[in-house]
């Protein structure tokens, strides 16, 4: 699963690409968050579950405020072969050349991995999926950034772009902070001055499985990958698991708005009257942490010249 460590990296790098300096490796931020949980009191972050995510003391998801967002678009939101225009590219061409210079190649995977779970997600055993995933462990992942608002706390997607495509963990949190933070095309990109205000969610993706039926997942546990064939053209896409329940829907809510956002504009209640309409899916324990933890942890390294 997702680790506080992996946050405080996916932090770092997008801070250190807004001020033009060399960001730490994961690596090195490991040993110096241990050290700060434990110069603190705190002991270790990573089993203790999210932290500051949606999960930890909120309200019931009856009543949590909705994200803003819609999810239009966490990857590709179609695989029709029919227009190019419908599977947009997660880099955009405009983008500076500091932030291109940062991703590497795994960027472009998302759209063309996007129905290949990549070799090891089926490889790894319950036991090694329970451990924190060493910097060189490949895996499938997305990062989430939201904006907090000040005034009432509530969320907003900010960008979240990720792959099915098993990545070394150090490329891939790298590549895909950025990515995220300044390629997510529904979105201007990540400014130096929100990033006081930013929330991240990182997810490593597991245990990719057929399901017998389009129904056949549970809230909150699975995430869902869509794939189906309407008027002879071929759709897909992809919630990750905490999305029908930020948003409050039922399954039958979730798969028909994941179907809409895969391009599909037929009738609500003929969903299940689509074709082919095949699932996959997926669990992902999502961490998330906020710029001022982050920033705390920085705080105390500089202020103990362990840098």
């Amino acid at each position: 699963m997702a680790t506080a460590v992996h946050c405080v990296f996916c932090f770092e790098i997008l801070s250190a690409s807004l001020d033009s300096r060399p960001a730490l490796s994961l690596s090195h931020i490991q040993e110096l968050w241990e050290q700060y949980q434990v110069s603190s009191g705190k002991g270790t972050r990573d089993d203790e579950g999210e932290g500051d995510s949606d999960e930890t003391d909120e309200e019931p998801t009856s009543r949590r405020p909705r994200l803003r967002t819609g999810f239009d678009r966490l990857i590709a939101p179609s695989i029709s072969s029919a227009s190019s225009s419908s599977v947009p590219s997660t880099i955009s061409t405009s983008s500076s050349k500091t932030h291109n210079s940062s991703l590497g190649s795994s960027s472009n995977s998302s759209a063309s991995s996007f129905f290949s779970t990549g070799r090891k997600v089926s490889a790894q055993s319950g036991q090694a999926q329970q451990q924190a995933p060493t910097p060189s462990e490949e895996r499938p992942l997305f990062v989430t950034w939201n904006a907090i608002s000040s005034r009432s706390g509530s969320k907003s997607l900010r960008g979240c772009i990720g792959t099915f495509e098993a990545q070394p963990l150090e490329q891939g949190l790298k590549s895909y902070a950025l990515t995220s933070a300044f390629e997510d095309s529904r979105f201007m990109p990540i400014t130096k001055r929100e990033l006081s205000g930013l929330e991240v969610g990182v997810t490593l993706l597991t245990d990719f499985e057929p399901a017998p039926n389009p129904t056949s997942w549970d809230l909150g546990k699975h995430g869902i990958r869509i794939s189906f064939t309407h008027h002879s053209k071929r759709y897909g896409a992809t919630y990750l698991p905490d999305v029908a329940l930020d948003q409050g829907w039922t399954k039958e809510e979730t798969l028909i708005s994941l179907m809409r956002k895969a391009g599909w504009s037929g009738r609500r209640d003929d969903w299940h009257k689509v074709g082919d309409l095949q699932v996959v899916r997926y669990q992902g324990k999502k961490m998330s942490m906020k710029y001022n933890e982050w920033s705390a942890w920085r705080k105390w390294i500089e202020m103990s010249g362990l840098l």
